[in-house]
């Protein structure tokens, strides 16, 4: 039986220590300038990976991230467990309850978000192949993660910005919210089905596994979460508060990932619905909430998120043109669809563009998508890079053109009483 040995283990705690340390230390300095701390989380990366370290002080890179394949083994296996539990926090923002109550509105800006977007993001690869990097490959499946790709919105960067601005409780910000989670649940779901299209599947057919995908969501949202709301209480009156509670979501949300693995369409969808159908539980408290977010945030997202810059040489792989394409498609599908998903829910021109730059918010979903995407060898590195750096600048964006566009609303109702 093969172990780590007393070297591997040396470097793998050494690893793991510079990632923390240099992580809060950018997550701290990012917040300081209002950003997201994935921003700072990011940049720890880069300077930790090839593009800084390994131009810089290569024998240094070498010695502490390449020299142990165990100890990297190892690490991936942190890192794979971090992008469990982020979709899985996900889920948790997600209140199936909100959704409903905001009705065909939120329904008509999560659908003309999604449409639009994936539209712009199917056509253009699709007929510009080579020019968006496919240089082998399914160019129908390449051009369904382009559209995938440029849908998603990440809904806990949409309610940290709403926090931001004051607008969570607004109207505007439960329909924003709304909409991001319906959004989120379908555009996850077509990712599921273009994994199982690229024979992720295992023993079973693609239809097999589309249905029992479908089934699963379903079930998940229905019944499981009936069960889940029964069971919650017991779990807080039994057992040691809020030890039960973290230890028994962690392991049923594991064993969600371990289910949709083994179908074949990603662990993370399994534990994003059971992150949705736990954290929709009228007995699941925002304290307990708070507590697995604290967790999960400051442990495993920033491991997963140094780890992306570890990958990938940012210099080497930046095409200035590629990215260009992929952030004037990001930005122009999102605020377009869902800005006008909005116009048509009723709100005026200004605050329908404030809806939609609030849904072009990325962040942390759209890397790990592209991070699946480049390690299934369905996108390259040059696509990675300008998929992370569109992440980052619509996150960081989005919060600035919301508070300008209410700000130009607010003026123009004022200027007409």
């Amino acid at each position: 039986m093969e172990h780590l040995s007393h070297q591997d283990v040396v470097n793998l705690f050494l690893m793991l220590a510079a990632m923390l340390l240099l992580a809060r230390v950018f997550a701290e300095i990012a917040q300081k300038f209002k950003q997201p701390a994935v921003v700072g989380e990011l940049l720890a990366g880069i300077l930790l990976g090839p593009t800084i370290l390994g131009t810089f002080f290569p024998e240094f890179h070498e010695t502490l991230f390449m020299s142990n394949p165990n100890a990297n083994l190892a690490l991936d296996g942190f890192v794979q467990i971090a992008v469990v539990l982020l979709l899985f926090i996900a889920g948790l923002e997600v209140e199936l309850h909100l959704v409903w109550s905001q009705g065909k509105s939120a329904l008509s800006i999560s659908l003309l978000g999604l449409v639009v977007p994936f539209v712009l993001g199917f056509v253009f690869p699709y007929y510009f192949p080579e020019f968006f990097g496919l240089a082998e490959g399914d160019r129908l499946l390449f051009s369904l993660f382009m559209g995938t790709a440029m849908s998603i919105t990440a809904l806990p960067v949409v309610v940290r910005i709403l926090m931001d601005l004051d607008l969570f409780k607004t109207k505007m910000g439960m329909l924003i919210v709304a909409s991001a989670m319906v959004n989120d649940i379908i555009g996850w779901l077509i990712f599921s089905v273009i994994l199982s299209f690229m024979g992720k599947a295992g023993n079973l057919s693609l239809m097999q596994t589309i249905g029992i995908t479908l089934l699963f969501t379903f079930f998940m949202l229905t019944i499981g979460k009936f069960i889940i709301n029964k069971a919650l209480p017991w779990i807080n009156k039994k057992l040691a508060w809020p030890g039960g509670v973290l230890s028994l979501s962690m392991a049923f949300c594991f064993m969600a990932a371990a289910f949709t693995e083994w179908l074949g369409i990603h662990a993370i969808f399994g534990a994003f619905l059971l992150g949705v159908a736990l954290g929709d539980s009228e007995h699941m408290s925002e304290r307990a909430k708070e507590i697995v977010h604290q967790f999960i945030n400051n442990i495993f997202a920033p491991l997963f998120f140094v780890s992306i810059g570890l990958k990938i040489n940012f210099f080497t792989n930046f095409d200035l043109l590629l990215t260009l394409a992929i952030l004037v498609i990001s930005f122009a599908g999102k605020i377009v669809g869902s800005g006008f998903g909005a116009y048509k829910g009723g709100f005026n021109v200004k605050e329908s563009l404030a809806v939609g730059f609030g849904m072009n918010a990325r962040g942390a979903m759209e890397i790990i998508l592209g991070l699946i995407a480049l390690e299934n060898g369905l996108i390259g590195e040059k696509l990675f890079v300008a998929l992370v750096i569109m992440a980052i600048v619509t996150s960081m964006s989005s919060g600035p053109l919301m508070k300008w566009s209410l700000k130009a609303a607010k003026e123009e109702q004022a200027a007409a009483t």
